[in-house]
Order: structure tokens, then C-alpha cells, then sequence
């Protein structure tokens, strides 16, 4: 009845015997009530005739049933210090987000669709290390360096060949006066002398064991110095000793005629399988093989992670040299990362094969490097090229490709290793807990229960792999320095082209006569030193 005075202040009271009990209660600080609830002036409320203090009170229909709902009224809220007129005084005062005001139909629909915008919870905003779910990660110098995103091994691989580079101009502007061959001939690879490269570690026989037509000659052979550069066979720029071209210690014989094979000690600078590889014949020989490394080496290392890159770059490059050394011409040098590139160029080759259902052109890709390989193993034919070093990096390259890296996508399914193949990197190991080398360190015998057979022959296939490729390298090492030395006849052809005798250059088996003169020899060594191999 309070509330029906303060609304109806005309309506009288003398006769109410509680009327100074119930008086009008002190204005509330509201705002003007909505347009759906105003009356004009003067018109009272319909009030109970009866009226007791126990009685409910009965308040207008909300909203009135012909009255049409407005947006900017449903949405208004006046805090709880003043409550519009009509609304529960029992309602708890929660404060939502505002809502946005809409005019249209569509926005109405949007807005039924999502009744309630709450904000997000304050644990969300939080950093992962502080909402309880993670922990904090230190920050540390060089923390990519080893997750695959920057190529950290061919960036400091061609770091390495560019300073080797450097300094061989260096040493053959200093033996020479010129940082570059031009006498007795041009090099046309525009780089350093063929006998400076083999005193500065070429891949050279005569320099790694003891060589037919070498040690067992009749007659005293002059070599060239490191600083020829003169084809006059009794300048003494050619009249050097073996040890002075390969930079043997002083102390070591040099070969003296009618000696044996077996004589000791023998040549045995082993180390020319290795450094060959930062070695080049010239600008353009390099500039070729480091656009090679910088384009398709970087991108093979962000796929397979550092680790895996140089173990595949350096196996492929020393494989390559020790199989060249075994069937390659004995008196032609062989210097540069070709090798190393076709190993790189065999894990290409795999991960297209791996990946063939997830390319959108696969053939096409499969037609590049085809075209690749042939023209790469057409060039090595060519006089001067060490062909042996490109198969045997590639082969090496193969085989460790079918060990490191992830099985095809198409196995993957059938034998249900989840997840689907992924190209490997060092910073990307997520989901392989339960397999791979991981898998096999947590729990040894757990690894292999399971499994299927096709799972079974494709780890056989990689075992049997990795063991033939071993018996491989170390059959060839023991091949290169055994006694008597082993002679392929039909090898040679992998490596030349039976035309104008181009198979013949650089072979050092001399056969002395009577009628053999130390011209002859040199001949031997000129023809070699003009088609150094690269």
C-alpha cells in the first residue's frame, strides 16, 4: 500500500486507520522509467480495493502483451542503488557485459543465438608458466641453433670453403706471383695451380700408398715442385721429389729406382679422403657447388635437423673419394664437395618418394631431379671429372637416407605408425615418444611388441642397409692399400668416355722399356696436371 501512496498521491487517506504507519516512503534515485511504462499525467493505478498489509501486490503484466520490446530499454541497467520500475526487487545484481545495441532483425537473430557474453576467465590471460599448466622456459643463448630453422651446418660449411678458397690464392699468388694458374697453361676453372692443390691436400695416390709405375720404376722420376710453372722438363722447378710435392716430413725416402711396392716406409697421408672435400679447383668450380649447398643443402638441414645433414654431408663426401681412389686414374687429383651434394641429391630424391601421394605435382618434381642426376653424372664422363666421387656420394647418400629418415607416408598407414610422416627436424620430436631412437632408449623390449611384419622387413631393409653400406667402406679401404693392388677393367668407363684415349690420361702405370726417357713420364704428368679432376 506504500508503494501504491507514492505512486497515487491524489488517493486519500483520512479514513485509513494505519495511515501514519504506512507513509509514502522516501523517493528512490531511478531514472526515468522506460517509454512502455510511462502513463500520462493524472491517470491512477489500478489499485485492490481491499488492501492488507499480507496481501501480495499485484503489478501490470511485463511487458504488456501489445507492446512491442525496445532494444536500448531491454538492455539498460541502472546498478543497484535504483532499479527500474516493474523489475524484481529480488534479482540479483550481476553485472554482465554490456550489450551491443542492434536495430535489425538479423542482429536480433545474432543476438538470440548468444544470450550471454561473459568475459574471459582470468586464468586465461595469464602466461602459460603462470596459469599452472606449463613451466617457465629459460631463455638462452643460442637456443635455435640446434632446432632447424636456421641452416647453421651449411652456413658454416661454406664459411669454411670460402676461407680455404681465400687461401689457396693466397699460397699460389706466394709459390707463383699469380693468384691463379696461367702458365704452363690456364686453369679454366680460374683457380689455383693442379700441384698446389695436391701439396695442400688433393685427393693424389702417388701421396696415400705406394703406387705401380711409382715406386717400382726403373728410372729416377722427377716430379713437379709446388711453384711450376714451366713445362721445361730440366727446369729445376720440375726435378722436385715426390715428398716435396705431397709435403712429406723431411725424414721420409723418397722412391728411388728398381724399388719394390713394398718397400716401407710407404706413403700413407690417409687424411686426403677428408680435406679434398673444402678444396676447389677454382672460382667457377666453387661458385657452382656452394649455389648447390646454399639452395638445396639449406633446405634439406631445416628438414632433417643438423645432426642428420652432416652425418649424410661428410659420410657421402669420403665414400665418394675412397671409391674414386680405388678406380679413379691414379696420377689425376681430385678436390670438392660433389660428393657431399650427391649424397644431399639422394636425400631429395627419397623425400619425394616418401611424400609422392602429399605432392601436388610429383612427377614434375621427379623430372627435375632426374634430370639432375643425369646431367650431373653425363658431365662427370668428362675428362678431368672424378665420376667415382659423384657415385659413391650418392650411393652413400641412399643408403643413410633409407636409415635417418622417417619411413614413406604409404608404410606409415599400412602398419599404422601414427603420426603420418613428417619431414624430420631437430626441434620438431613431438608425438614420437612411443618410436624412433626415443621410443627405443625408454623402453627397449616394449619397442618391438606389436609390431607387423611389414614393419618388421622394412627395419630388416634399413639394418641390412646401413650393414652392407659399413662392409662396403671398409672393403674398399682395405682394397686401396692391400697388395697386390686390385684393377677393375671395365670400371674405368663409369668415369670417361672411350674417345681420343680419354680413359688412359692420368694413369701412372708406366711400363719402363729400354726406350722409356724421363720425357715420357713427364708427359704423364702434364697430361694429368691439364685435366686435374674436379
Amino acid at each position: 500500500m506504500a508503494a501504491n501512496d507514492y505512486y497515487n498521491p491524489t488517493l486519500s487517506h483520512t479514513n485509513d486507520p494505519h495511515h501514519d504507519m504506512n507513509a509514502p516512503l522516501p523517493p528512490l534515485p531511478s531514472p526515468s522509467p522506460p517509454s512502455h511504462m510511462t502513463r500520462p499525467t493524472g491517470t491512477a493505478t489500478p489499485v485492490s480495493p481491499v488492501v492488507s498489509p499480507f496481501d501480495d501486490h499485484v503489478y501490470n503484466t511485463y511487458p504488456p502483451p501489445n507492446h512491442k520490446p525496445s532494444f536500448s530499454s531491454d538492455s539498460a541497467y541502472h546498478g543497484a542503488a535504483g532499479r527500474t520500475h516493474g523489475q524484481d526487487p529480488f534479482a540479483d545484481d550481476i553485472p554482465l557485459k554490456p550489450r551491443p545495441h542492434m536495430s535489425t532483425s538479423d542482429e536480433w537473430d545474432r543476438r538470440n543465438q548468444n544470450q550471454h557474453q561473459y568475459p574471459p576467465s582470468p586464468e586465461s590471460q595469464l602466461p602459460p608458466h603462470e596459469n599452472g599448466f606449463g613451466k617457465p622456459k629459460k631463455k638462452r643463448m643460442g637456443g635455435r641453433f640446434f632446432k632447424g630453422k636456421i641452416p647453421w651446418v651449411v652456413y658454416g660449411l661454406t664459411i669454411i670453403h670460402l676461407s680455404v678458397f681465400i687461401a689457396e690464392i693466397i699460397k699460389n699468388s706466394v709459390l707463383t706471383g699469380s693468384p691463379i694458374q696461367i702458365h704452363p697453361q690456364f686453369n679454366p676453372m680460374i683457380g689455383p695451380s693442379y700441384y698446389v692443390l695436391i701439396n695442400m691436400g688433393a685427393r693424389y695416390v702417388p701421396c696415400m700408398r705406394s703406387t705401380e709405375g711409382v715406386q717400382d720404376s726403373s728410372i729416377p722420376i722427377g716430379w713437379p715442385c709446388p711453384n711450376s710453372t714451366s713445362s721445361d722438363i730440366n727446369s729445376p722447378m720440375n726435378k722436385c721429389q715426390l715428398g716435396d710435392l705431397c709435403g712429406f716430413q723431411s725424414n721420409f725416402p723418397n722412391p728411388v729406382a728398381n724399388g719394390k711396392l713394398s718397400d716401407n716406409p710407404q706413403p700413407d697421408q690417409w687424411y686426403r679422403f677428408i680435406i679434398p672435400m673444402f678444396l676447389h679447383a677454382g672460382i667457377i668450380h666453387i661458385a657452382f657447388n656452394l649455389l648447390l649447398q646454399l639452395t638445396l643443402g639449406a633446405d634439406m638441414e631445416r628438414q632433417i635437423g643438423p645432426l642428420r645433414f652432416a652425418l649424410v654431408y661428410f659420410s657421402a663426401g669420403i665414400f665418394g673419394f675412397v671409391l674414386g681412389g680405388n678406380f679413379a686414374a691414379s696420377g689425376i687429383s681430385s678436390t670438392g664437395a660433389s660428393g657431399c651434394l650427391f649424397g644431399i641429391l639422394a636425400l631429395e630424391l627419397l623425400r619425394l618418394l616418401y611424400t609422392w601421394k602429399e605432392r601436388p605435382k610429383p612427377w614434375r618434381d621427379l623430372a627435375f631431379i632426374v634430370l639432375d642426376i643425369v646431367i650431373s653424372f653425363a658431365l662427370g664422363l668428362l675428362p678431368g671429372l672424378d665420376n667415382f666421387s659423384h657415385i659413391g656420394g650418392f650411393l652413400m647418400g641412399l643408403v643413410l637416407g633409407i636409415c635417418l629418415l622417417h619411413s614413406p607416408n604409404s608404410l606409415r598407414e599400412r602398419i599404422g605408425d601414427a603420426p603420418p610422416y613428417a619431414p624430420v627436424n631437430s626441434a620438431n620430436r613431438t608425438g614420437e615418444a612411443d618410436g624412433g631412437i626415443k621410443g627405443f632408449a625408454k623402453q627397449p623390449v616394449g619397442f618391438f611388441k606389436g609390431r607387423k611384419p611389414l614393419w618388421w622387413a622394412w627395419w630388416l631393409l634399413r639394418a641390412g642397409a646401413l650393414v652392407g653400406v659399413l662392409v662396403s667402406f671398409i672393403v674398399l679401404l682395405k682394397t686401396f692399400y692391400q697388395l697386390p693392388r686390385y684393377h677393375c677393367s671395365w670400371c674405368k668407363y663409369l668415369s670417361c668416355l672411350n674417345v681420343n684415349h680419354w680413359c688412359d690420361i692420368g694413369n701412372l702405370n708406366i711400363q719402363t722399356t729400354n726406350t722409356t726417357s724421363k720425357r715420357d713420364i713427364y708427359d704423364v704428368f702434364q697430361k694429368a696436371a691439364k685435366l686435374g679432376a674436379y
